[in-house]
């Protein structure tokens, strides 16, 4: 006899590793996996708020941990690994959600350039790379390890509408005429993150080790009134996406739920990339 569906997405036992775990969806995939059941390891660069977020989970029950990590260094993504090993002696899920992303909510825009393609700082462009795409490596390169001695393991690539198609650069005009956009280096690596993901499925075919993505649309975060029309006018839903609302496609991807799929993109988009 199967498996109950319910049973299919219960993490008990297993330790997941989210990686950019303070940021915003980081928070909610931690929030998430401790709920199906998971020990959880609220990894980010930020040490400090990584602790604040796990120790507010612990407050509510769950089973978590932090840990400080620059996901660019090689020697602190392994120290990661090493550390949820030593607190719950296995690594069964890496979620990799940490990225830099120019946000363009109430709080942030004002803080954002104009982001024009002819004048791009090539530091912030090797930055992004860093991040963005050095970063899902070496996490992944370390995270591999216990998985391949395991004998099972699931990573999680966390991508972007803007990795399938292009940004539409009018929903960051302003009524005044005053010009942004979004970097041009957010769709090269989101759309280097789907390479990735497919390339590390097919690389590990016969280990048992899965490896998918996740291709979140736009998140409502305080946005101004603007910005929110002008988003939600591209979404056949005609809104943004609510803050939890990829919380149940993630954990359908880390758990045994999705158990046969591998190399795939999941995109939650509120039908952005389908007209």
């Amino acid at each position: 006899m199967t498996d109950s569906i319910i049973k299919k997405f219960d993490m008990t036992g297993k330790t997941a590793i989210v990686t950019g775990a303070a940021g915003l969806l980081g928070r909610q995939f931690s929030l998430a996996l401790a709920q199906a059941g998971a020990n959880v390891v609220l990894a980010d660069l930020s040490g400090d708020l990584a602790a604040e977020s796990a120790d507010e989970l612990k407050e509510m029950g769950f089973r978590t941990n932090s840990v400080e990590v620059d996901v660019t260094d090689p020697d602190s993504t392994k120290a990661m690994v090493g550390q949820a090993l030593v607190a719950y002696g296995s690594v069964d899920v890496l979620v990799n959600s940490a990225a830099l992303d120019p946000k363009f909510d109430s709080a942030s825009l004002p803080t954002q350039d104009a982001n024009e393609f002819e004048s791009y700082p090539l530091q912030s462009w090797q930055q992004a790379m860093d991040v963005n795409l050095t970063g899902i490596f070496l996490a992944s390169q370390a995270a591999v390890i216990p998985m391949l001695q395991q004998g099972q393991g699931v990573i999680v690539n966390i991508a972007s509408t803007y990795g399938l198609v292009g940004p539409d650069q009018r929903i960051y005009e302003r009524p005044d005429g005053t010009r942004q956009f979004k970097p041009v280096y957010y769709s090269v690596t989101k759309a280097g993150v789907l390479g990735f993901t497919r390339y590390l499925a097919a690389y590990y075919a016969g280990k048992n080790i899965r490896v998918n993505a996740l291709t979140p649309g736009g998140v409502y975060n305080d946005h101004d009134a603007i910005f929110n029309a002008q988003y939600s006018t591209r979404a056949i839903l005609g809104r943004m996406a609510n803050l939890d609302e990829m919380n149940a496609a993630m954990l359908f991807l880390c758990s045994d739920a999705s158990s046969y799929m591998t190399g795939s993109n999941l995109v939650v988009d509120g039908g952005w990339t389908a007209w």
